[in-house]
């Protein structure tokens, strides 16, 4: 007799959901572990089994669900706890999370992974000197290596956050080692992302980007070639998961609504929250179409931008957090782009272009990257001149000292380290009658850093803290800056723009990096082309000599504020002229069957030089 026909309706449930999992067919797989469910209430791994299934379609809310359903009195091993954790982590529910991982580890000490997620709850939850014990733990029990590739970028980067230099050297020693010695096995647990603010080197950067990027696509397949285009505007497919009250969307909205409609069709396809943002409201409402695939697959994704027609992918995420840009190895358009969202090559081989400019991606840089190099005329970074500019708050309100000349640097203090801060000191020791404002990320690195500048003969008085504030507060409040001290290897992106239309000057020295050379487009683009320095001697230099002349910073910031809206980081219309143009040769090409190539700067006609 089959012994199909014996089995019980559970024990069939069960091996058609096993079948269904082996074909990637999550959503019929979910279906028949919730059907064995149904049938036997306790089976504590069908219930895992259909969680899993819903969180592959990134349905990570009723995951959580489906753990938390398992009746109480039934055994939970120290996987299922952390796998119900993690769904919790990926629903953006981290402080709930952390005692179902507290429970696996109470189960099993050793079990590194649970160690590790723990450390990116605490890590999302700003909580970094826990996240850095939780990731030093993985590290330690890990016996298979693949946790520890893991952990040691995201030990680096809680670290550097809260400014705990204490051996850091040798963590990124070890993490650099972890890089160049990656084996196939760990390649894909090592995140291109935490080099940016290493002294890495560009290539080291691609090195990485190139093999993670392999390794986490390697089961994509490519869709079936695309069969002639019709006639029509040309179609644009954004994907991105901050399509909401986030950087990226306050750069790139009033560039979607500048768009020349005549030419240009815009999808937006969001795999993000609606936060219910006044600017994510913006953003939707700037494309012609909003498709929100946050509980897509790869596959089903893919599948849409083919059958939407979309002529030119532009992926907006990169290597960052919630990005689904791999899905972009299945090729569903004929053109696919890298835009603003990653400061670095992806490694990709099949994004065709990343959108730089001359000083960002010179194309003497072009070994640095897997992409094809298309250079913007002015800076690549679009802006947003409808932003608001409110009244400055009196110095006074904002705890600065009226006579002092106010230096800042409101970048995460991740992007801080110790030779960062030896620099700053260096100058404020030149320049007595300054002080410093810093943003207060955490309590446990603004405690480090008024330590680190004491040991560096700077007294406590002269640093001051500013909380975390709306955008239109914070830039108000930027007014009443002097001078912006850029960090490197990774400067400010969003946040030297925002002091710039504030009209503070920011000073900064570009490296061999994308994101080393960020604020160096930016000041060039803003006709100051000066204030990227050409190495640290002059920053100080020049830092110290801005101090003592405050006539000279006022003609700076004279500068910037009387005329803003000429300049061309914040002249959007030209922005959009241009970079349209940029789009569309690379759109003529691809129809002419050329293959992509490197795209020298050419402002569109008509445009200012």
């Amino acid at each position: 007799m089959n012994a199909h026909a014996t089995a019980s309706p559970a024990e069939r449930h069960w091996q058609a959901g096993i079948d269904a999992m082996k074909a990637a067919r999550w959503e019929q797989a979910a279906e028949a572990f919730r059907q064995v469910r149904r049938l036997a209430p306790t089976h504590a791994l069908a219930c895992a089994l259909q969680a899993e299934c819903l969180s592959r379609q990134n349905r990570h809310r009723e995951a959580a669900e489906v753990y938390a359903s398992l009746p109480a009195g039934v055994p939970r091993s120290a996987d299922f706890l952390s796998a119900h954790g993690t769904a919790l982590l990926l629903d953006l529910r981290p402080q709930e999370a952390i005692p179902l991982y507290i429970q696996a580890v109470t189960q099993d000490i050793s079990h590194a992974i649970t160690h590790y997620r723990m450390g990116l709850a605490f890590k999302n939850l700003h909580r970094d000197k826990e996240a850095s014990v939780c990731f030093r733990t993985a590290i330690t029990v890990d016996r298979e290596g693949g946790v520890r590739a893991l952990a040691l970028p995201q030990l680096v980067s809680a670290r550097m956050q809260a400014c705990d230099w204490d051996a850091l050297d040798q963590d990124i020693t070890d993490l650099f080692d972890c890089v160049d010695h990656a084996t196939p096995q760990t390649i894909g647990n090592l995140t291109p992302f935490s080099l940016l603010a290493l002294p890495a080197g560009a290539m080291r950067q691609r090195r990485l980007a190139e093999g993670f990027t392999a390794h986490t696509t390697r089961h994509l397949q490519a869709l079936p070639p695309t069969g002639p285009r019709a006639p029509g505007r040309i179609r644009l497919g954004y994907l991105s998961a901050d399509f909401q009250n986030h950087a990226t969307a306050m750069l790139v909205t009033e560039l979607l609504e500048r768009r020349d409609q005549q030419r240009f069709e815009v999808f937006l396809y969001s795999h993000g929250a609606d936060d219910g943002s006044a600017i994510g409201a913006r953003v939707r409402a700037a494309g012609d179409h909003f498709v929100d695939v946050s509980t897509f697959t790869h596959e089903a994704i893919a599948r849409r931008l083919r059958a939407d027609g979309i002529d030119i992918a532009i992926d907006l995420k990169g290597h960052t957090r919630q990005t689904r840009f791999e899905l972009l190895a299945m090729r569903p358009a004929p053109v696919q782009v890298s835009f603003l969202g990653y400061p670095g090559t992806t490694g990709a081989h099949f994004l065709d272009y990343v959108i730089g400019d001359p000083v960002v991606t010179p194309l003497e840089h072009a070994p640095h990257y897997t992409e094809r190099i298309a250079q913007m005329p002015a800076s690549y970074q679009p802006n947003d001149s409808r932003r608001a500019l409110p009244p400055a708050p009196s110095r006074s309100e904002l705890g600065l000292p009226e006579d002092a000349v106010v230096l800042c640097c409101f970048n995460q203090s991740y992007k801080f380290l110790p030779a960062m801060v030896d620099l700053w000191a260096q100058v404020m020791t030149q320049a007595p009658h300054t002080v410093m404002w810093l943003l207060s990320w955490n309590d446990h690195g603004q405690r480090n850093l008024v330590q680190a500048f004491a040991a560096r003969g700077i007294a406590p008085e002269r640093l001051v803290f500013a909380e975390k504030a709306p955008l239109h507060q914070h830039i108000a409040r930027l007014q009443q800056a002097d001078l912006f001290l850029d960090t490197w290897p990774c400067n400010a992106h969003t946040t030297a723009s925002e002091a710039l239309w504030a009209g503070v000057p920011v000073l900064t020295v570009p490296g061999d990096t994308f994101a080393s050379r960020v604020a160096a487009s930016l000041v060039t683009a803003c006709g100051l082309p000066q204030m990227a320095c050409a190495d640290e001697a002059t920053y100080v230099r020049m830092a110290v000599a801005l101090a003592h002349k405050p006539e000279a910073l006022r003609t700076l910031q004279q500068h910037l504020r009387e005329e803003r809206l000429r300049l061309p980081l914040f002249d959007t219309t030209r922005y959009a002229r241009d970079y349209e143009a940029l789009l569309q040769r690379m759109f003529e090409r691809q129809q002419a069957g050329l293959p992509p190539d490197h795209l020298p700067a050419a402002p569109a006609a008509g445009s200012a030089e």
